[in-house]
């Protein structure tokens, strides 16, 4: 595949600047996260941000990959990844701005099962663009786990 710079990086920075965006819109999360009581294995609020920052990055290039892919499935696997972008900026402001914890549990549990859809998509596109996937479904599930643990515990 002939990599082109700018194109990578347009793909690359749009979940980022996803991210960052919310996050900057949730940015006493942080210190909200460490205030509540946690289900066991929750990690230390400050490794949210780089496990994030890397899943974000990781999406970026499995969306260039498709994008460069001359499938004619491609531009709806983008559509899903799109929406299932669109449903990750909305978790953490319903999460912590919000707080409601029982909304943003079943709000992620969509979530997942967009990036499921949109894994799948890829996979049938690129399997090394559905690879670069996994580590972000993986990492939703935990969130799940913490998102209906913080529910029940606070």
């Amino acid at each position: 595949m002939n990599i082109k710079k700018d194109e990578l990086s347009i793909a690359v920075l749009l979940p980022v600047a996803v991210g960052t965006v919310a996050a900057y819109l949730t940015r006493n999360a942080q210190v909200s996260f460490s205030m509540m009581n946690q289900p066991p294995l929750s990690p230390p609020a400050w490794l949210f941000p780089v496990v994030w920052t890397i899943l974000y990055v990781l999406m970026g290039i499995a969306s260039y990959i498709i994008w460069r892919s001359d499938n004619k499935d491609a531009r709806n696997a983008l559509q899903v990844y799109l929406i299932q972008l669109g449903f990750n900026f909305c978790w953490p402001i319903i999460f912590f701005n919000f707080k409601w914890y029982l909304f943003a549990f079943f709000w992620l549990v969509a979530l997942w099962v967009l990036i499921l859809i949109t894994t799948i998509k890829f996979y049938r596109i690129s399997k090394s663009a559905a690879y670069l996937m996994i580590p972000y479904i993986l990492w939703v599930s935990f969130a799940g786990y913490l998102n209906i643990g913080v529910y029940f515990l606070n």
